[in-house]
């Protein structure tokens, strides 16, 4: 069965079963879809077809090349343009590190060129940045190199703190621990902090002023004493009195220190107490402004108030002289009041027992008032039974004789007088 044949017979088969066309499309479709996506990934990975020439290739030497790795694809930049890439990394007998790098048809590096290992990212994706020179520079050859004197590198952070001593490793290690544990709660607690490290900064001032003055002291006393050394010359003797002397002094700055730490040690207590301290004399200043304030508005009324005041007691000045004789006249009248006061009092003493009456009369009394008002009006006499209209019952009064109170009170525990 020859080809053909076989293409004919395959295409019938994919016409008569149903749906077999459908997914012969279908698989197509997906075939194609997915060389499109692999050709589209290789080449965002830039790579170069065996076929493809014309490559400009050149080395350069830097003195370390951290965090470079060839199958990476570490670029290779001109001006911030990506034109190339890093091909391989080799060190060198002398201790260098030698690139080799690839750029892309159409650029020419010279001698003169300079390169810059750089990174993009914290974590070390390198990258170089070539400049490539040009007049009076000529042509690097194939495979030419770029000499280290014309290379520079990132500095890496482990090599600056490989240059500390262990104590100042150490010291920074804690450093971070401990910043790392007080930044947790930096939001609430950062800006309390800072506003009390910049209080006891300012506390600091003056002494750092201090010692500064004491710094320039001693750098001028070890200048005068160079001076004297060399004016000393070979004199032995004079040169051990003079170092004695030397020693001394430099005991009693020792001295001095002892002193100054514990006046520093005395210092964060100082500055608790004084914001203490300020902080009463803020809420003092708070209460006292509104008392300066209402004593600013009484300093503006009190003059005209005053000067009313005294044209008052000018004016009464001549009415006290004229009532004069009349409290004279009156001392007589007063005193003869004096043993009807005291009957007075006798009486209202004696009718406090009525007194105590009067509000359950008032409460009985009260509810009659308008009946009673019509009986007034309507009724000739109060005696009487006849009216206008005729004879008619108005009232009828009884009257207890034995009952002191006069009907006000229960007498023998009976009813309070009354009226129907």
């Amino acid at each position: 069965m020859t080809a053909v044949a076989r293409i004919r017979r395959t295409w019938e088969r994919v016409r008569n079963v149903p749906g077999l066309g459908r997914d012969a499309v279908a698989l197509a479709v997906l075939v194609a879809l997915g060389l499109a996506c692999t050709g589209y990934i290789f080449s965002q990975y830039d790579i170069k077809p065996p076929w493809q020439s014309g490559r400009v290739v050149f080395a350069a030497e830097f003195e370390k090349t951290p965090g470079v790795r060839p199958e990476s694809r570490n670029e290779v930049r001109i001006a911030g343009v990506t034109v190339g890439k890093i091909e391989s990394a080799e060190p060198l007998p002398n201790g260098n590190a030698r690139l080799v790098m690839s750029l892309d048809p159409g650029h020419t590096v010279y001698s003169n060129a300079k390169a810059v290992l750089s990174t993009k990212a914290p974590l070390n994706v390198m990258f170089v940045s070539l400049d490539p020179g040009g007049p009076p520079g000529t042509p690097l050859p194939a495979n030419g190199t770029i000499p280290v004197s014309q290379t520079k590198r990132v500095i890496q952070p482990s090599e600056l703190l490989s240059k500390l001593d262990e104590r100042t490793r150490d010291a920074l290690q804690t450093l971070l621990d401990e910043a790392d544990t007080a930044l947790a709660n930096a939001p609430a607690q950062l800006p309390d902090g800072l506003r009390a490290t910049d209080a006891t900064v300012n506390a600091f001032r003056p002494v750092v002023e201090q010692l500064q003055t004491r710094r320039g002291t001693i750098s001028k006393l070890v200048t005068s004493l160079s001076q004297i050394s060399t004016a000393a010359g070979h004199d032995d003797g004079r040169l051990a009195d003079l170092v004695a002397s030397l020693q001394q002094t430099l005991s009693v700055l020792s001295q001095r220190d002892t002193e100054l730490s514990g006046t520093l040690g005395q210092i964060p207590g100082f500055s608790d107490d004084l914001t203490h301290a300020m902080g009463s004399v803020r809420d003092l200043t708070g209460e006292l402004n509104p008392t300066l304030d209402g004593l600013r508005s009484a300093s503006t009324t009190l003059p005209p108030a005053l000067s009313r005041v005294t044209g008052m007691v000018d004016r009464a000045g001549p009415l006290v002289a004229a009532a004069k004789p009349v409290v004279s006249e009156a001392k007589p009248v007063v005193a003869d009041l004096r043993p009807l006061a005291g009957d007075v009092h006798t009486a209202f003493r004696q009718l406090a027992p009525v007194t105590g009456y009067l509000p359950s009369a008032t409460a009985r009394i009260v509810p009659w008032m308008g009946d009673l008002a019509a009986f007034v009006y309507q009724t000739s006499s109060a005696f009487s039974l006849a009216d206008a209209n005729g004879g008619l019952g108005r009232a009828n009064l009884t009257l207890s004789l034995d009952n002191p109170t006069g009907g006000l009170g229960p007498a023998d525990g009976g009813p309070v007088g009354g009226g129907k």
